[in-house]
């Protein structure tokens, strides 16, 4: 293992890359709308109905968008205090990861656990691209650490503090909460054949906190929707916002009925799982394929020092959310600190099995990884988007000699592992946050628009829009959401702005409507890169305009 000095100087870079992210424009669409949504909270005073642009929002629980208008009343409306409940979030999702890899083997384990889930590509992302999964995955990781200290200890304590986390991971998503909780201690119940904790008065005691902490979405959901059965929700009347949370979710997201379809391809987290635990991917699938390995030979008997609540809950949320017909990356990061206490243990023991190819083996595999993201640090800030300050490229090269130099001072299989791979997760989202994502995001047309309407002084409540096209990174800027207006209405309207994509431009010249101002930006849908916008040369053939125009 490491020492204690280098694990938290990687620990305090670490925490740093996490807060040079909370500077950077917030994404569209999801990022900017959850943003968006919990600011009409606090600016409308009103924490208990949910509303997206024009339309009562009946997808997911309230206690993310709570957590970030608390967050706005503390520090204000701004970007990153929408990114903080994430942020910490995350933090104690690997505070539990400590805590369980503790638990389950010793404190070297839950030590390295925590520094593989906090370097984990997807979990970096998702405080960047900040959506209800940061603090579904804290909630959720703080559950499983605090339920299986209960069943080793017997202690109530842990069990409420489970059955808390429990709740609140609930109150964040919904029911995929329970199950990405259930299925793993259900794993390890079996497994040490500890099922007299499930068959318990005590259990009773877990349950009536669970409900107790779920009290006030439930009571959210039954005055906007219960009392309002006269409400159309995705073409539905007579909707119970508390059936819905209960008992409906998950099926609408399995079957795609009302959120829509996306994918039907039953290996899609199979394939993304490769890029989103990364730089640890090929260390995880081997952990994962060595523990089945490990319980199929014993003929599913318990094994002394192993756990099966790892690669058993890995397992069974896999099948599960493989099923849903709508499916997205991030839908993976619940399955992360399972992932990273697993690796942690499968490092663990090789390091102290003394088995040196493979040990040879995975040190290669770090550094081919460490080299990909060198060329692409190199690619990103050379190529894709040209540093404008000298001090970018001074900070890329001090990062990559920082790489080479502490890999090489390293001499032990865990310590090489280690600093290869946090230094070149380091190195990659360091780029990311300092240089690639705010080059990028002034492609994004509502943020880059309201830089505009600031420095004009534009009025912002006389702003409109034409279409229903949603607007969120405009509206989250402007601390003021873009008004509907249809085109039959703009001739009674004088003195106003519209914000509007090149189509409608021409429908405005072509129904004779005149402007003497008007101002145009830069859009691309930033969220789905594709090579051709990346390449300098060929950006231009992919962008969109967006125009702000004043007819007078």
């Amino acid at each position: 293992m490491i020492s204690n000095l280098r694990y938290w100087f990687f620990m305090l870079l670490i925490v740093l890359v996490y807060i040079a992210g909370l500077f950077v424009t917030l994404f569209e669409n999801d990022s900017a709308q959850f943003a968006v949504m919990a600011m009409r909270m606090v600016q409308e005073n009103d924490f208990v109905n949910l509303i997206k642009g024009n339309e009562e929002y009946l997808d997911k629980p309230h206690l993310h968008y709570w957590l970030a208008g608390i967050s706005y009343l503390i520090f204000g409306i701004q970007d990153w205090a929408y990114r903080i409940p994430g942020v910490l979030a995350s933090l104690l999702a690997a505070l539990s990861c400590y805590g369980l890899g503790k638990e389950l083997y010793r404190e070297e384990v839950g030590k390295l656990a925590a520094l593989i889930f906090l370097t984990a590509q997807t979990i970096v992302l998702s405080n960047i691209d900040v959506r209800t999964d940061a603090v579904l995955t804290g909630f959720t990781a703080f559950s499983l650490w605090q339920l299986v200290r209960y069943i080793k200890s017997d202690r109530l304590i842990h069990l409420v503090l489970g059955a808390i986390g429990a709740g609140l991971a609930f109150s964040t998503k919904g029911q995929i909460a329970i199950l990405v909780i259930g299925l793993p201690i259900l794993c390890h119940l079996w497994y040490k054949r500890r099922w007299d904790k499930l068959i318990h008065w005590r259990t009773l005691i877990g349950i009536l906190v669970f409900i107790l902490v779920l009290i006030p979405v439930l009571y959210a959901y039954y005055q906007q929707f219960d009392l309002h059965p006269e409400k159309v929700i995705r073409g539905r009347g007579e909707r119970s916002g508390i059936f819905f949370i209960l008992w409906e979710q998950s099926f609408e997201r399995l079957s795609g009925e009302g959120v829509g379809k996306n994918s039907s391809d039953y290996f899609f987290f199979f394939h993304t799982f490769l890029w989103v635990f990364l730089p640890w991917t090929i260390i995880g699938i081997l952990a994962f394929t060595r523990r089945w390995r490990e319980i199929l030979r014993s003929g599913l008997k318990r094994l002394e020092k192993k756990e099966f609540l790892t690669a058993g809950g890995i397992t069974l949320i896999f099948i599960l959310i493989s099923f849903a017909q709508f499916k997205l990356p991030h839908y993976l990061n619940i399955t992360i600190p399972l992932f990273a206490v697993l690796s942690a243990s499968y490092l663990w023991d090789i390091a102290k099995e003394g088995r040196l190819r493979l040990q040879r083996f995975l040190i290669g595999t770090q550094l081919f990884i460490a080299s990909l993201v060198v060329i692409v640090s190199l690619i990103l800030c050379l190529s894709v988007f040209e540093a404008g300050w000298w001090g970018s490229n001074l900070l890329l090269l001090v990062g990559i000699v920082l790489l080479i130099y502490l890999s090489w001072r390293s001499k032990d299989f865990i310590g090489r592992i280690i600093t290869i791979s946090v230094c070149s997760a380091i190195l990659l989202n360091g780029v990311m946050n300092l240089h690639f994502y705010p080059s990028l995001l002034n492609y994004q047309g509502g943020s880059s628009m309201s830089e505009i309407v600031h420095s004009e002084k534009i009025p912002v409540d006389s702003i409109y829009k034409l279409s229903e096209r949603h607007t969120w990174g405009l509206d989250f800027y402007n601390r003021y959401p873009v008004k509907l207006l249809s085109v039959e209405d703009l001739g009674a309207h004088h003195d106003l702005w519209l914000y509007i994509t090149d189509k409608e431009l021409k429908s405005l010249q072509q129904l004779g409507h005149d402007w003497d101002r008007q101002y145009t930006v830069d859009q691309f849908r930033i969220t789905r890169l594709q090579g051709r916008f990346l390449n300098p040369a060929s950006r231009k053939e992919v962008l969109n305009k967006m125009h702000l125009v004043h007819l007078y």
